[in-house]
Parts: C-alpha cells; sequence; structure tokens
C-alpha cells in the first residue's frame, strides 16, 4: 500500500477517476435552520451519493487504480457498513470479486445492500475481534488487495472530491463541519479546503462517546481506545489512522464531539423540515454545527451529510424518542 501523504493534487485526480461513476450530489440549504442559527449552512448531501453515503468516492478511486492481476485477484477490506457496500458496488462495475469483513450487529440493511451489490460477507463481534486483523489475514490467504475504509491514499483522495465540489459550487466558507471517524472524510476535506478555501475553519465531529481523534489532536499522537457504544455506527471506530493522523494534525482547526440526543434532533429535523434521511453519522456535522449558534453567527457554514443508510425500522425508533 501506498504510504505517501496525498495531496490535493491528489484530490484533483482523484476527481477525474470518479466523475463518470459517482454523483455529483447536491447542495441544499434550509431557511429554518439559517433562522434559527443565523448562518448561511451549505449540506453536501451525501446521504444522495451511489450506495448512499460519500464513501464511494474513496473507493471506486482506489479500485479504479488497481492493475490486471489484482483486479483478477479481488478486493479485502473491513467496515461497519458503508465502506462496506462502496467497495462492493464498485468492484461490481470494475468487474473484480469482493471479500468484506462486517460487525455481527451492522445495520441489516447495509449488511444486505452489500450482499447485493456482489461482496462475500464475513461478519465478526465489533467487541471481540479485530477487524482489521481479520482483513489482513484473508487478503493474504486469498491473495486479495486489501483496500481499508480510511488509511488509505486514494481512499483519502477521493472522499476530499465531496468538499471540493462544494465548494467549487458555493464558493469560500468560514467554517466547514465534518464527520469523523477513522479521518478518511476529514483528511480529504482539509486538503480540499485548505486549497480552495484557506481561511476556512475545519472541523471534524465524533461521537462523544468515542473521542479518539479529539484526545489525539489534543494530546499529538494518535489515542487508541475500545470501541465506542453510539447510535453513530459508522464512527465506532478505534483510533485515527497512520496517514490520516498527520493531514489531520497540520490541516484541522479542532476536533468537536456530538452526542446521541443531537443527532437524533438532527435527524428528525432533516426528515421533518428538508424532506431527508440522514443516518447518525451523517448527522455528526450537522449537530456541532447547531450546537454552536454563537460561533457560526452571520457565517457562511458547510456541512458534509456522510450519508444516509440507516434501517427503516431503526429510523422510526430513533425519531419516536
Amino acid at each position: 500500500m501506498n504510504t505517501a501523504l496525498p495531496g490535493y493534487e491528489d484530490v484533483l485526480a482523484a476527481a477525474g477517476r470518479i466523475r463518470a461513476h459517482a454523483h455529483r450530489t447536491p447542495v441544499l440549504t434550509s431557511r429554518t435552520l439559517d433562522e434559527e442559527l443565523g448562518a448561511q449552512v451549505f449540506f453536501k448531501c451525501e446521504n444522495l451519493q451511489r450506495m448512499g453515503a460519500f464513501k464511494f468516492r474513496g473507493a471506486f478511486n482506489a479500485l479504479s487504480r488497481f492493475d490486471a492481476d489484482q483486479r483478477r485477484a479481488g478486493v479485502a477490506t473491513f467496515s461497519s457498513g458503508n465502506h462496506a457496500q462502496a467497495i462492493a458496488l464498485s468492484a461490481r462495475i470494475l468487474g473484480m470479486p469482493a471479500t468484506i469483513v462486517m460487525p455481527d450487529d451492522a445495520p441489516a440493511a447495509k449488511v444486505a445492500a452489500t450482499r447485493g451489490y456482489g461482496g462475500n460477507v464475513v461478519l465478526y463481534d465489533r467487541y471481540k475481534d479485530d477487524r482489521e486483523q481479520i482483513g489482513r489475514e484473508l487478503a493474504r490467504e486469498h491473495g486479495l488487495t486489501l483496500v481499508p475504509p480510511y488509511d488509505h491514499a486514494d481512499v483519502i483522495a477521493g472522499q476530499g472530491t465531496a468538499a471540493q465540489e462544494l465548494i467549487e459550487e458555493v464558493g469560500a466558507l468560514d467554517h466547514l463541519f465534518v464527520p469523523l471517524g477513522g479521518g478518511g472524510l476529514l483528511a480529504g476535506t482539509a486538503l480540499a479546503a485548505r486549497a480552495l478555501a484557506p481561511q476556512c475553519k475545519v472541523y471534524g465531529v465524533e461521537p462523544e462517546a468515542g473521542n479518539d481523534g479529539q484526545q489525539s489532536l489534543r494530546s499529538g499522537a494518535i489515542v487508541h481506545i475500545a470501541t465506542p457504544r453510539t447510535i453513530a455506527d459508522g464512527a465506532q471506530t478505534q483510533h485515527l489512522g497512520n496517514l490520516t493522523f498527520p493531514i489531520i494534525r497540520a490541516h484541522v482547526d479542532d476536533i468537536l464531539t456530538a452526542s446521541d440526543a443531537e443527532l437524533v434532533a438532527c435527524m428528525r429535523f432533516a426528515a421533518e423540515r428538508m424532506k431527508l434521511v440522514f443516518e447518525p453519522t451523517g448527522c455528526l456535522g450537522f449537530a456541532a454545527a447547531r450546537a454552536r449558534r454563537e460561533q457560526v453567527r452571520g457565517a457562511r457554514v458547510g456541512v458534509i451529510v456522510s450519508g444516509g443508510n440507516v434501517d427503516l425500522a431503526r429510523l422510526c425508533e430513533l425519531l419516536s424518542r
């Protein structure tokens, strides 16, 4: 795997590779929210991306760079759901097999979709097993190329295209709030934002129950934690990556947190006022921006909604709280 840190030139290259396959997702606004915060808020709706999340961008960019032998053997990965679907769909488009390690408590819709795209799903216990070790062993045993969900230069570059599109469409921003799990989206976003809107303050937002990124940024070294218990299943990571952390440390202004209750409130707002489905993880940036109304008053604010993959039964349960 390429261990060199990607730069904005890699984001531009990724944009060219994925252009014919990824959706250029819409940027939406809410007059109600703008009035509530006294700001202009622009939502980059990656919940409307292919397979329902930004992950398609990085996955397709990475797999499109495989050589003939790698495509013939196939790809392996590990994921709580969205990267799993993205790899499975990208592999199907590019004509290669995909083996995906997923937690046994992943949302049923995400597992079904991954299998529906043709992925071979291997389940594990996220609270007991090491998914990275399982993925490495499968790749070694079967000659597969491992593409992890965030700590991969081509994945990071692909994820950065969402922020690139946002800023190109709406212009410079004052603040940009981004969901944070392992850091692929945040690192790619930071590269794009620093190139296109250097004065913009970039914030990563992770679950209150799992603030390893916040601890890492404060301490200057990657902090490892136990798997957090949160409804934001896409951000139940235990640590940042060796590639994502240095980019985040160099280019991100701060890392914030949001509670599960705040995520549910934002899901409800999206459903009631915007007629959109946001998954809990997808609301992390939204929740942080909404909680900092004094800080963002009068500003132009970007929010990346990372995904919309949530079981309907789970959605109803959360919104009825």
